[in-house]
């Protein structure tokens, strides 16, 4: 029990690592050599935790998902279904991704680019996961409409792929230019696109659960 228990931190600290290295270097820079150099570990025993370099490009993405899940999701536990819950889980994101310990940023912004073109394991589990968020801002868009917040013409896809655009826009700005600002004016223009689509309703909906961090456009 007690080996296991080692084995598990030794894993979890490589895959820690990794994720560091990857946003910074990218999942291919990712090299067994400097991993283990890094962590005073022989190659053959950073080997021992993961058979191929696939394996742990793969167990990285697990690692990204899981504090993915971990700081954003809660945050719309208490929200009210439709565009509150909506704002609260734009707003988690935003500051998960302003806020990483990441050198590289986002996580998956920089997977993204980097595997889009390569087909294999490693871009279907990106896309995967990448498209599972998505997917949740367009029910959520979807829920806002259902329940009168949002015009009878808005589209619950475009919302989504707007409000996404605005923090991935952010994330390249603040990495590229080094833009500080960059996170706040994206708060601003999800607000902004929410308020221009939605209902009397929904706009009231919008101050039901405001999160402190939103500045007012």
């Amino acid at each position: 029990m007690k080996s296991t228990s080692k084995g598990d931190k030794t894993r979890h600290g490589i895959v820690s690592l990794a994720a560091d290295v990857a946003t910074a270097r990218g999942l291919e820079g990712l090299t067994v050599g400097d991993l283990a150099k890094s962590l005073r570990m022989s190659k053959s025993g950073l080997f021992a935790h993961f058979g191929s370099k696939e394996e742990l490009q793969l167990a990285v993405i697990e690692r990204a998902r899981e504090q993915f899940e971990q700081h954003i999701l809660p945050a719309g536990v208490q929200a009210e279904p439709g565009l509150s819950r909506l704002l609260v889980l734009l707003i988690a994101w935003s500051d998960h991704i302003e806020h990483t310990p990441h050198r590289g940023g986002c996580f998956f912004a920089a997977a993204s680019a980097e595997f889009d073109d390569r087909p294999g394991p490693v871009r279907d589990e990106i896309a995967r996961l990448t498209s599972l968020w998505v997917d949740r801002l367009i029910r959520e868009a979807a829920t806002a409409k259902s329940l009168g917040q949002l015009r009878p013409r808005a589209d619950p896809r475009q919302i989504a792929f707007e409000v996404h655009a605005f923090v991935q826009e952010a994330n390249w700005a603040k990495q590229l230019h080094s833009d500080q600002h960059a996170f706040k004016r994206a708060r601003r223009a999800i607000r902004a696109c929410l308020h221009r689509e939605a209902t009397a309703r929904g706009r009231r909906s919008l101050y039901v659960h405001q999160p402190k961090r939103i500045e007012n456009p």
